[in-house]
């Protein structure tokens, strides 16, 4: 290692060891108000990139052009659930010290637990199809990039920034942070240029609306592309060792703080995907383009009628969607294989092979978006395994002592575990009969 290199790991333990101090102050009442949040700030918002990527792109933009208005409260019911689900996997690390998929390996018969591993890889392939393809996608109608050429330069990219890990859990968090908060700002622009009604979004946002097959379809796509089973797994691990609980007292200190910061950040991943679909229905719908189903026809749609400063924001938002996602994605494959089998690979290893689906779909010329909708389906297939596995475990008092599930918390994760099994199971009814 360099001495230039060791002197930034060391500035990094340093500011590691500052964030870990701020914490403990802050548990110990020494400091009050955004103060005593700002330490604790972080794996939420690293989880709450795995909400806002390009799948998220492709299903709210469709949703919105064909059914308008209609389908918001699909988005509203599913971050309630990411939201609630997110709060249960951050708790389990907290008070275990352990991520979901090690506890799995260590309580669940080995059969299981590779047949959870082997799921549990597809969905974390399927999630890094629709992230390094919205990043390509981004990069070539932004600056005319091949796509072939714009696959590899975000593979570059995304594995530069996740060099970042060996400098600490502070610098990565602050620059997934940052990713996240330049998507919401894209959609706070593109709210103002798109002028959506907000009586509509109001009423459609609480109003439950389901059509035919294909808005069914649809819904269980905008439910995939939202509760991501990959970052239910990741969470677990991004509080599991942060900042450890010396006793009961601080795991309710570290879990109020941790609710705190997933209201946040999942309620700006929500305001995002609100503003996907209704930006959509205002400009798409509402001009009787419904028949936009890619993200290019929507690129290329939006600048006569928004104009190009829209149209150049909408990419922006999804490049930074992209890239961030596909790091966060990177992070997750880990943690399952870790968790699940006990080992890991060399990260340039996985990130090649992440790679490969995309380059051959791009090789072959496949329709991004329609891979992108596939991708968030299969997703919403997979979502079950880790919901029941969190579910089950975090209501074992055994295990999780004073962080153990409320009743009203295993009630109501029960109930979503059962939408989404209903939503999966009319699917591939639909699909055996058509």
């Amino acid at each position: 290692m360099s001495q230039t290199n060791s002197i930034a790991v060391e500035k990094a333990r340093a500011a590691e060891h500052k964030t870990v101090s701020a914490a403990r102050d802050a548990m110990n009442g020494k400091v009050k108000g955004i103060r005593a949040l700002i330490p604790f700030l972080g794996p939420a918002f690293i989880a709450s990139i795995a909400y806002v990527d390009p799948g998220n792109f492709a299903t709210n933009i469709q949703s919105g052009a064909r059914f308008g208005y209609k389908m918001l409260w699909v988005i509203v019911l599913a971050n309630l659930m990411a939201l609630l689900l997110q709060n249960m996997s951050a708790k389990l690390g907290i008070a275990t010290g352990k991520s979901l998929p090690e506890i799995c390996r260590d309580r669940m018969p080995k059969w299981l637990t590779i047949i959870m591993w082997i799921v549990s890889e597809l969905a974390a392939m399927a999630t890094d199809l629709a992230e390094f393809l919205g990043a390509t996608l981004a990069l070539n109608l932004l600056a005319g990039i091949p796509m072939l050429y714009a696959v590899i330069i975000t593979g570059i990219v995304t594995y530069l920034i996740l060099m970042l890990e060996k400098f600490g859990f502070r610098p990565l968090e602050k620059f997934i942070a940052a990713f996240a908060l330049l998507i919401g700002l894209c959609y706070l622009v593109e709210t103002f240029l798109s002028q959506p009604d907000f009586s509509q979004i109001a009423y459609h946002s609480v109003v439950p609306w389901l059509g035919g097959k294909e808005s069914i379809m649809l819904a269980v796509g905008v439910i995939g592309a939202t509760v991501m089973p990959h970052a239910i797994y990741l969470h677990s691990s991004l509080t599991q060792n942060r900042i450890v609980p010396r006793n009961d007292r601080e795991k309710l200190k570290i879990q109020k703080f941790s609710t705190k910061e997933i209201i946040i950040a999942m309620t700006l991943a929500g305001f995002v995907n609100l503003a996907m679909m209704y930006m959509s229905a205002s400009v798409f719908h509402a001009t009787g383009e419904s028949h936009i189903a890619d993200l290019t026809t929507a690129y290329h749609t939006l600048t006569p009628l928004l104009g190009s400063a829209a149209a150049s924001v909408f990419l922006i938002s999804l490049l930074a969607s992209g890239i961030s996602s596909s790091v966060v994605g990177t992070m997750a494959g880990q943690v399952i294989m870790q968790g699940f089998v006990g080992f890991t690979i060399p990260l340039w290893v996985r990130r090649l092979v992440t790679m490969a689906p995309t380059v051959i779909i791009v090789a072959l010329g496949v329709d991004p978006t329609q891979t992108l909708i596939i991708s968030q389906v299969i997703l919403s297939v997979v979502l079950p395994f880790p919901i029941i596995a969190l579910i089950y475990f975090t209501q074992k008092k055994e295990l999780m002592g004073v962080l153990t599930n409320k009743q009203i918390t295993t009630i109501l994760s029960c109930l979503f575990a059962l939408i989404i099994l209903g939503l999966n199971i009319w699917m591939v009814v639909q699909f055996i009969i058509s």
